[in-house]
């Protein structure tokens, strides 16, 4: 069996991290959607409240699994005895980063390759930053993140006042 894990803040999820997720879904026969517990970020979500809405939103995928994780990725990856770091890239800006963690995550462990894979053109700009800018202004978030958790954004941004 082929198991990859798409590690993320997902604070919150987006369109463009459904889109990485359902195509992942669709090469491996198990993908772990894994938020990284990460004490030096103040998210607007906590990783239970995130985890409960990828959850709503990947429900529709038979082998998505959500779970949660501290401490290096690779390690976590080990665990769940996956061979794959699925990670999305929007742009070249990303490239850099992430292909220097592929680098150092295959330093740290031999077994576990990288997948980049590009997001869809129609969602390149997005980002949960994106969102949740536009949410503290009541602004649509049609089309940037999936509609049964656009109540949750508002409340959660409104509840942060």
């Amino acid at each position: 069996m082929k198991t990859a894990v798409y590690p993320g803040s997902f604070d919150p999820v987006t369109n463009g991290h459904i889109d990485i997720i359902e195509r992942s879904a669709q090469i491996f026969d198990k993908v772990y959607v894994a938020i990284l517990q990460n004490s030096s970020k103040h998210p607007l979500f906590s990783v239970t409240e995130r985890k409960e809405l990828l959850q709503r939103v990947t429900k529709h995928i038979s082998n998505v699994e959500v779970v949660s994780f501290s401490g290096l990725l690779v390690d976590f990856v080990q665990e769940k005895n996956a061979s794959v770091i699925v990670k999305g890239l929007r742009a070249v800006s990303d490239f850099e980063y992430e292909f220097q963690m592929a680098l150092t995550n295959r330093q740290l462990s031999q077994n576990i390759e990288t997948m980049f894979m590009m997001t869809s053109a129609q969602y390149q700009y997005l980002s949960s930053s994106i969102v949740k800018e536009i949410a503290s202004f009541h602004a649509n978030l049609d089309g940037l993140v999936p509609k049964e958790i656009q109540a949750d954004i508002y409340k959660k941004i409104d509840l942060r006042r």
